[in-house]
């Protein structure tokens, strides 16, 4: 099966500095894939330069068989209705003023998709695909009325609600406590086998990468340094950089 995104040779520059240097990785639907670092290892900006967030300095982005590094503007912006971008910080990226069902439906009003009544019914399913049920006692509740775990949620169905192909998770899990870590991993994990998702998970937490997703990959400065099946990355390392993520992953010494 082919790719559904191909990222070849991907280098991002920001101020004469490298953010991302020569990053090079393919994606399948239905498949998971970690990219795991410390902060500032630039893996974030990969995601956001998939997401046309910022521009790719050089290498190809193709998704679905179009590079959109060469695609027009409406082209490119057409095409990326096909992927949707997670936040790590749902108290930021979900507007406080705003009722639940409002927010996850707001995807498909920017993008006009159908019309009232057909909005609120797949604002219904995106809710109750990722566990917030029954989902018409939550459409409309406001964010402060939820628990981190319940706003993360609603921040997945914001994004599934227009049935994307690709999900790009930028730290999901950054600030839950570790039953609500797993909780959302586990979720991520079942959208890629459910939805037809390819799924890139951003993450500093090697543990959760690979409890939920196919393959890793471990970025430092810019650079992917290894790349494999989660449980080869997590038993058996073959960069020190990785294998010191390892250890404090697993609590090692």
């Amino acid at each position: 099966m082919s790719a559904l995104l191909e990222v070849d040779s991907l280098s991002v520059v920001f101020g004469g500095s490298p953010a991302v240097d020569d990053v090079s990785f393919r994606l399948r639907t239905g498949e998971s894939v970690a990219l795991v670092g410390g902060s500032g290892a630039g893996k974030s900006t990969v995601a956001r330069a998939i997401a046309g967030l910022v521009s790719a300095t050089s290498g190809r982005i193709v998704f679905d068989d179009v590079d959109l590094t060469t695609a027009s503007t409406r082209a490119g912006r057409t095409l990326r209705r096909g992927m949707h971008l997670v936040f790590q910080d749902p108290y930021a990226s979900l507007p406080p003023g705003m009722r639940v069902g409002d927010i996850v439906a707001e995807p498909m009003v920017i993008h006009r998709i159908g019309d009232r009544t057909a909005r609120r019914d797949s604002v219904l399913d995106a809710l109750a695909s990722v566990r917030l049920t029954p989902a018409a006692d939550f459409v409309d509740r406001y964010q402060h009325e939820l628990s981190g775990g319940q706003r993360q949620r609603v921040a997945f169905a914001r994004a599934l609600v227009t049935r994307p192909r690709l999900l790009l998770a930028d730290e999901p899990t950054s600030g839950l406590d570790a039953s609500l870590r797993v909780e959302i991993v586990d979720l991520m994990s079942d959208l890629a086998r459910t939805q037809d998702l390819a799924v890139l998970h951003i993450t500093h937490d090697l543990a959760l990468a690979a409890r939920s997703c196919d393959a890793v990959m471990v970025m430092q400065d810019g650079v992917v340094v290894e790349t494999g099946s989660s449980t080869e990355v997590l038993t058996n390392p073959s960069h020190r950089y990785t294998a010191a993520l390892v250890a404090a992953a697993t609590g090692a010494q």
